[in-house]
């Protein structure tokens, strides 16, 4: 929390310092000479530029689309008081913060936790998830790189050739292959979106059309399936799963992106035009990157 906090202010300060007045005035004078605020802001982004920059924009884009209360703060804050007890100020002093700069880095988390729950999940996605996380599957599968070589592989099955045999010639997950591509028990969420609802929508014994994932093309056969002891409700694991399924889109990283991209960010200064590089990165240019 300290280091988020400090890199935000220096850079709102430093930032903030270029913007106004002349920068050939003096921000600091020593015998041997004088510091002015152009000499300061350079070396800031000689330093750090492009993350300092990021953050206090990721910080100005968040506070223009979700709002913190002074009491929600003060409630976060006074759970960390509680929890720490008597040593809360050794705490905020070995971090190098005061009351003030610690309940700074509270909003800001405050902050990214409200846009991560901004994230939009259904209840048909929690029911699914609910009705999928009752079971445990056991499965195994057979990886290869495009969809024709899958054909092939499901027609040899069809006719009754042998799944282990199938696996260990044309299966390019190599960890599980000679094993007959045997993966073992799993639950929900374990393995890829796809993966996983085709597997769960299988009978036992039965075998599945080629999936497609981002690995490359499965065939997936269900071993056996069994059910969670002690599960829980719908209604009492509903929290959990929504969380999880935030999770599974990508959490506060995905949501940062979409708000990034909406707030249609324009670097003035070409020394930082490579701030948000990797935020702002398309999904075309990061398949082009692969």
């Amino acid at each position: 929390m300290k280091k988020t906090f400090l890199a935000i202010a220096l850079a709102t300060s430093v930032f903030t310092l270029s913007a106004c007045n002349s920068g050939n005035e003096v921000v600091v004078s020593t015998k041997y000479g004088d510091i002015t605020k152009d000499e300061f802001y350079d070396e800031i982004k000689q330093l750090a530029g492009s993350m300092l920059l990021e953050q206090v924009v990721i910080e100005h884009v968040l506070e223009n689309n979700y709002e913190v209360k002074d009491e929600e703060v003060e409630e976060r804050f006074n759970q960390y008081k509680e929890q720490f007890g008597d040593s809360f100020k050794d705490v905020l002093q070995s971090q190098g913060l005061t009351e003030e700069q610690f309940k700074s880095n509270i909003r800001f988390t405050l902050l990214q936790e409200k846009a991560e729950k901004d994230i939009e999940v259904t209840d048909e996605e929690i029911e699914k998830y609910y009705n999928q996380g009752k079971y445990e599957l056991h499965a195994r599968h057979i990886l290869v790189d495009d969809e024709a070589t899958a054909k092939e592989v499901l027609e040899k099955l069809n006719k009754g050739e042998d799944f282990v045999e199938l696996a260990k010639e044309y299966s390019k997950d190599t960890a599980n292959a000679e094993q007959g591509g045997d993966l073992g028990w799993f639950t929900v969420g374990t393995m890829v979106t796809e993966f996983n609802d085709a597997a769960y929508a299988l009978e036992v014994n039965e075998i599945s059309e080629p999936v497609k994932t981002d690995f490359g093309y499965h065939i997936i056969q269900l071993l056996d399936k069994r059910e969670v002891e002690n599960y829980g409700t719908l209604e009492e694991k509903k929290d959990e799963i929504r969380q999880e399924l935030i999770n599974m889109k990508g959490g506060f990283a995905a949501k940062l992106t979409e708000l990034v991209k909406e707030a249609k960010i324009e670097i003035k200064d070409k020394d930082l035009k490579d701030a948000f590089s990797q935020i702002l990165l398309t999904e075309e240019d990061s398949k082009e990157k692969e």
